[in-house]
């Protein structure tokens, strides 16, 4: 196996490892709701109705009133099991919760796994691997989604080639254009730094790392899948602004996973 391929792939499998890692540490972020054990909320509307079961066709066991203390203890698919300040254990359904606040005061904000939830996001993360001027390439990014059309974020991404290892980071907003679809294009433009930094035989010819200013633009896809994960499809347009004549056109496509809260 060649030397150049075997730090190519290498270095691929390096990316790949470090993606999955922080896919998987948002995803288990993500997958942490009100449902917490032993979440205390406090009831805002006239009463709830606590079921023996969850579903609608189980008895009415208790009525909560406005004000009462209840403790979610666990989730079964749109509903929760509570227990009351007075110990009686029973179901009530997401939207009763959604009339309640938690102990910060805050209303309670459920997600149920459905597209509805998904427009209600408030923020994003996400990893996403490709190729960066034909070389592997691992991005992390977090987003506010500011409306439903816009969002701004940072990301940081890091490219590691036999010859230069690359680094940079962008400040970036987002226009999603048809947000009601489950698969919507979307546009982003950013502005950022990049580092690039030599390898080491390259450092003995006289190389240098240079650090340079950067600007962004691109297009991407973006698919919710179900619950709080989507899948993005990005290809960016990188100018780097140098202090030569010409300023340096980059290329960088990307796809991986995000989730949201």
């Amino acid at each position: 196996m060649p030397m150049r391929f075997k730090q190519v792939f290498f270095n691929s499998l390096s990316l790949i490892k470090l993606g999955f890692i922080i896919w998987l540490t948002f995803g288990l972020m993500a997958s942490q709701t009100l449902a917490d054990e032993n979440a205390q909320v406090q009831i805002k509307q006239p009463y709830i109705e606590i079921h023996s079961g969850p579903a609608g066709g189980f008895p009415v066991i208790h009525v909560a009133a406005k004000n009462e203390w209840i403790t979610v203890l666990k989730r079964r698919t749109n509903w929760f099991k509570v227990e009351t300040n007075k110990g009686v254990q029973g179901w009530v359904k997401q939207d009763a919760l959604h009339m309640t606040q938690s102990s910060t005061g805050q209303p309670v904000k459920l997600f149920d796994g459905s597209f509805e939830s998904f427009a209600q996001r408030n923020v994003e993360f996400g990893a996403l691997g490709g190729s960066f001027e034909g070389v592997p390439s691992m991005t992390i990014f977090a987003d506010w989604v500011a409306t439903e059309n816009l969002a701004a974020g940072v990301s940081v991404t890091q490219a590691l080639g036999d010859l230069s290892e690359n680094q940079f980071f962008l400040v970036r907003v987002q226009h999603t254009t048809f947000p009601e679809w489950r698969l919507s294009p979307y546009v982003t433009l950013g502005a950022g730094k990049i580092r690039t930094k030599p390898r080491a035989n390259l450092v003995q010819s006289g190389g240098e790392t240079r650090t340079s200013d950067l600007l962004a633009a691109g297009l991407g896809l973006r698919y919710y899948i179900a619950q709080n994960f989507m899948l993005k499809l990005e290809y960016l347009h990188l100018q780097v602004l140098t202090d030569r004549d010409e300023n340096e056109d980059l290329e960088q496509w990307k796809l991986g996973f995000a989730v949201f809260f």
